[in-house]
C-alpha cells in the first residue's frame, strides 16, 4: 500500500478527511495518514481503541513512537494517560490494552534510525515547558537524535513566528486550538507534512495552539 508516500510533496489531512479502517484486531480501528507497505509498514496513523480492547503481542522491528490523544493506553510496562509521549526502540515488544475509557493514539512505525536506542516516556501534561524563540511560544523538547528533533510547542493567542525553511522536512499534528500559516488554517486534529526545503511563516489567532512537531527526519535528495 502506498498512501502519501512521496515525501517530496506537501500533505495536509484534516480530521474527517480519512475514514476509519478496521485493524486485524477487534475493536481497534485506524485512520491512515501516510503509509509505505501493507500490514507491516512505515506508517503514520491515528489508532482508536474501543473500551476494553487489546492488540496482540508484537515486536517493533523498525521502532514505535506515539502520543496518547485521548484516554489511557496500557501495556505490560505501564499505563500512559492522555498527553504521554512514548518511544519504543527497534527490537522492543509489548501487548497493548485499554480500559473502560478506550484510547486514541497518534503512532509512527518503522521510522527509527538503527542507532536510536533510547526508550522515552514523558508525561507531557505534567512537564515544564521552556521559553521559545519568540514571545508567545513555549517548548517542551521530547527527543533528539541525529538531525531529527521532536517537541511540543505551545502557541499563545496571536503569536507570530519567523519565516523559516524546513531542512529535512517538518511534520506537525495539531493537538489543541488552530495553527495557521500563509497556506491555510489547521484546527485540532490536522496533520501536516512539509518536505525538505519547504518554507512558511506560521502564526496563531485568538485561540492559540498546541502542536506536536518533528523536524529534520524526512528524505533529503539533495
Amino acid at each position: 500500500m502506498q498512501l502519501r508516500s512521496d515525501f517530496s510533496t506537501r500533505e495536509v489531512v484534516h480530521l474527517g478527511d480519512e475514514d476509519w479502517r478496521a485493524s486485524p484486531m477487534p475493536g481497534v480501528d485506524r485512520m491512515m495518514l501516510d503509509r509505505v507497505g501493507d500490514e507491516v509498514a512505515r506508517a503514520t496513523t491515528i489508532v482508536r481503541y474501543a473500551p476494553n480492547s487489546r492488540f496482540s503481542q508484537h515486536s517493533h522491528d523498525g521502532g514505535e513512537e506515539f502520543i496518547v490523544l485521548e484516554g489511557t493506553f496500557n501495556d505490560e510496562h505501564g499505563s500512559y494517560p492522555k498527553g504521554t509521549y512514548v518511544r519504543n526502540p527497534i527490537g522492543t515488544s509489548h501487548s497493548p490494552f485499554v480500559g473502560d475509557d478506550g484510547c486514541t493514539i497518534l503512532v509512527k512505525l518503522h521510522q527509527f534510525q538503527p542507532d536510536d536506542l533510547a526508550p522515552v516516556v514523558i508525561d507531557t501534561a505534567n512537564a515544564a515547558f521552556r521559553p521559545g524563540m519568540v514571545a508567545g511560544l513555549s517548548v517542551l523538547p521530547l527527543h533528539a537524535h541525529g538531525t531529527e528533533s521532536v517537541a511540543l510547542v505551545r502557541w499563545a493567542p496571536d503569536t507570530q513566528f519567523n519565516p523559516h525553511t524546513h531542512w529535512g522536512g517538518e511534520e506537525i499534528f495539531v493537538l489543541e486550538g488552530t495553527f495557521r500559516d500563509e497556506l491555510g488554517d489547521y484546527p485540532s486534529g490536522t496533520w501536516i507534512r512539509s518536505p525538505h526545503g519547504s518554507k512558511h511563516t506560521p502564526y496563531t489567532g485568538p485561540e492559540g495552539a498546541l502542536i506536536l512537531v518533528k523536524v529534520g527526519h524526512l528524505p533529503n535528495d539533495s
